[in-house]
């Protein structure tokens, strides 16, 4: 039964950050597990995520995701104080995070979520390794996006 479950759930997208890969050159990815409630991983169940005004900070030797909004299903019980936007611990390993430390701190980097999914059963947050885009590159991007979409319209016809 447990096996049927996880096939059910395994690699399925419960949320995407759109505006990441839009506002960012992300050089390096990822994969943390999230500390959550029971609430949360109900809410995650039912689809909803909202990971755009989300961002990941690492304090103490430890990863946050800040800014990450998951609605409270409306059959949380009465005792249970739900709060949609709370900080929730990324789970990590010392080597990544000693990685992420130095590329953050050292080098000007910034940490993005990427997309929020289920992975053997277990919701899992990729994280990216970015540095911000200017405006003129991401005109650039834009125009190299439409001239794509052109040659592959030629080539087709």
């Amino acid at each position: 039964m447990a096996a049927r479950k996880d096939k059910q759930n395994a690699g399925r997208t419960i949320a995407v950050n759109r505006r990441a890969r839009h506002d960012y050159f992300i050089e390096d990815t990822y994969e943390a597990g999230l500390v959550l409630e029971g609430w949360e991983v109900k809410s995650l169940r039912a689809g909803g995520a909202q990971l755009a005004e989300a961002y990941v900070h690492v304090k103490n030797g430890e990863g946050w995701l800040i800014g990450a909004h998951f609605p409270p299903p409306k059959t949380v019980s009465t005792h249970v104080k739900a709060d949609p936007t709370r900080t929730r611990k990324l789970l990590l390993n010392r080597q990544e995070l000693d990685r992420l430390v130095g590329n953050v701190e050292r080098k000007g980097y910034t940490l993005v979520p990427l997309d929020l999914h289920w992975h053997r059963g277990r919701a899992k947050l990729e994280i990216g390794l970015g540095k911000g885009k200017k405006q003129h590159d991401k005109r650039a991007a834009k125009k190299d996006r439409d001239w794509q979409r052109q040659k592959e319209r030629i080539l087709k016809s």
